[in-house]
């Protein structure tokens, strides 16, 4: 049975996103995210040169033959800012997508959601995919899937923190509220983080740091891989209710004396 991530009118068996930033080397980059299996990548577009068409470009580092480039406007502080650098992407060809981020802070880097609001209704009425990133705010999240966000992609923790996810209740409320896909964006650290992410239902996973500030980011990268694809079926499987006391897994209803 097929169990694919639909964006739009796009289809993905991985349910795992991944970044290009923080790697040592652009090779390194390169066997990470195959090691991951996602089938979609970010890439910052203010930090990669789109008119550099050779053969040791950072986009040629990049298999787009099996791999969709996700543009996205990280180091935005404004709708105007963000908005500009999604039409550079789509100009230069790299995609009708756009992970959409506008940061309202500095230090923290959570996003401005007033701002996010604004340049998200820009783009999806020029025919952009939308996914913005946002705080794990049912009610905003609730607001941009009205405006025609895509997906919604609210934080697990701040990014780069890799504190995991911090407020489980708020990302099933999440769950509860919208319809798009929701994926967990910024803070995981370690597999078991993306395997939770996966368990409280979520449709996927973006990860950077996590993976390429690993000590091993191609092992870290496989550990992620199969973390979300685990949490992804004992969503779908159903936990066992929590219980105060035990409950013997072999009963002596039945036995005989």
């Amino acid at each position: 049975m097929s169990d694919e991530l639909v964006i739009g009118s796009r289809k993905f068996r991985s349910r795992l996103i991944v970044g290009t930033g923080k790697y040592a080397s652009l090779a390194l980059m390169r066997e990470a995210i195959e090691s991951s299996g996602a089938e979609m990548v970010t890439v910052a577009v203010r930090r990669v040169d789109l008119s550099d068409k050779s053969q040791e470009s950072f986009l040629s580092y990049i298999d787009q033959d099996r791999t969709t480039i996700l543009p996205n406007t990280a180091g935005c502080y404004t709708a105007e800012e963000a908005i500009r650098y999604a039409r550079l992407a789509r100009e230069a060809g790299l995609s009708e997508l756009i992970k959409l981020e506008v940061i309202g802070d500095e230090k923290t880097l959570f996003p401005d959601n007033e701002e996010l609001l604004k340049a998200t209704k820009v783009l999806v009425k020029e025919g952009f995919i939308v996914l913005p990133y946002t705080n794990d705010d049912p009610v905003v999240c609730k607001k941009l899937e009205d405006v025609g966000a895509a997906a919604v992609m609210p934080l697990g923790a701040p990014i780069g923190s890799g504190l995991g996810i911090q407020n489980m209740n708020n990302i099933r409320i999440i769950r509860e509220t919208v319809r798009v896909p929701i994926i967990v964006d910024a803070g995981v650290g370690t597999a078991s983080d993306a395997a939770i992410a996966m368990e409280l239902g979520v449709d996927g996973v973006l990860m950077n740091t996590g993976i390429a500030g690993a000590t091993d980011p191609i092992k870290m990268a496989r550990a992620m891989k199969l973390a979300v694809e685990a949490g992804r079926l004992a969503y779908l499987a159903g936990r066992i209710p929590r219980k105060l006391y035990a409950s013997a897994s072999s009963p002596l209803e039945g036995v005989l004396a």
